[in-house]
């Protein structure tokens, strides 16, 4: 599988990254066995790429990850996490509290606190490695500032900019489902790469006006997240999700349309949504969550579907892609 390196860094990723958020349980829960068959089949695969946060399963995500690894050759893979969210412990009781926490089937055994400051990130750097089991991270992300911009570029940034200077992380950068402040974290920072999710799609084309010239202007990676916009680019059907909400008449009609066109040519618009960001010089890759080694394989095998130039070329010439 084609790896590309991230920005000025030595790291480098595979075009087909697994994002390790669903095997967290998100929405709902996944067997500990299913969820490590998930990783194997993506390693099976070709991935070599794997993200994951502490936000997601309140640390079961990087725990179940970092087992699935442990047996793999250390140098024959990069894995990326996100720091911004600390997991303070909660008193026993509020484990059996019921429903989701934050989106994810977990129990309540901590609450996630919002901190972007150097203290913040070194020790949320430190639990990490300790859940996934590793003496180093390649990549690690500020998650979400999106409402913490000042203590993100004032002091989170900085503190991974050391940290990197020392050798304690491989790259640097930011992950979010926006690209206003992504992209000033390319123009004002000197982060290797930016994880931006949903918004580079077949449906969403808004890191095109100033997030993808930018990176590529300055030698930047971008990870793109998110293509399948929460499901609607999966199985555009009445009741599919946009963004994790349903989606609205609109969008479903043009995700209709998007599949009329891609089936023309005989290619799934699970494939077209999947190659469509990569076309981008600036896109190093994809991001992909599973929760299945079905859904894992489904991905890797719509990623080596071939997708002919007529099929962007009609896109274009219905307005369903910016010319």
């Amino acid at each position: 599988m084609r790896r590309s390196r991230l920005g000025h860094s030595t790291v480098e990723i595979t075009e087909l990254s697994f994002g390790a958020a669903a095997i967290g349980n998100l929405f709902t829960e996944v067997d500990p066995e299913e969820a490590a068959a998930t990783v194997a089949a993506a390693w099976d695969e070709g991935v070599r790429h794997f993200d994951t946060a502490p936000h997601y399963g309140l640390g079961l995500s990087e725990r179940r990850l970092g087992e699935a690894l442990r047996d793999k050759p250390r140098h024959a893979y990069t894995v990326s996490t996100k720091v911004g969210r600390l997991l303070d412990p909660l008193p026993a009781e509020a484990a059996a509290r019921q429903g989701l926490s934050e989106g994810y089937a977990v129990p309540h055994t901590h609450r996630r606190r919002w901190d972007f400051s150097a203290d913040g990130i070194r020790r949320s750097i430190e639990d990490s490695l300790r859940r996934l089991g590793l003496d180093r991270i390649d990549v690690v992300h500020l998650h979400d500032p999106d409402d913490h911009g000042e203590a993100a570029f004032r002091e989170g940034y900085p503190a991974l900019e050391r940290l990197r200077a020392q050798g304690v992380v491989g790259a640097i950068g930011a992950g979010m489902n926006q690209t206003a402040m992504l992209t000033r974290f390319l123009r004002e920072t000197d982060v290797d790469a930016v994880l931006c999710a949903g918004r580079h799609t077949l449906l969403d084309h808004e890191a095109l006006d100033e997030l993808l010239p930018e990176a590529q202007s300055r030698g930047r990676a971008v990870i793109v997240g998110g293509v399948f916009n929460s499901g609607l680019l999966a199985d555009p059907r009445p009741g599919a999700t946009y963004d994790y909400q349903a989606a609205p008449a609109p969008l479903l009609e043009q995700a209709l349309r998007l599949r009329s066109i891609t089936e023309k040519h005989g290619v799934p618009l699970r494939a077209a949504a999947l190659h469509h960001p990569l076309r981008h010089p600036a896109v190093a890759g994809v991001l992909v969550g599973a929760r299945s080694p079905r859904e894992i394989r489904d991905a890797a095998a719509q990623l080596r579907t071939e997708v002919p130039d007529a099929l962007w070329e009609d896109l274009r010439a219905e307005g369903l892609l910016p010319s």
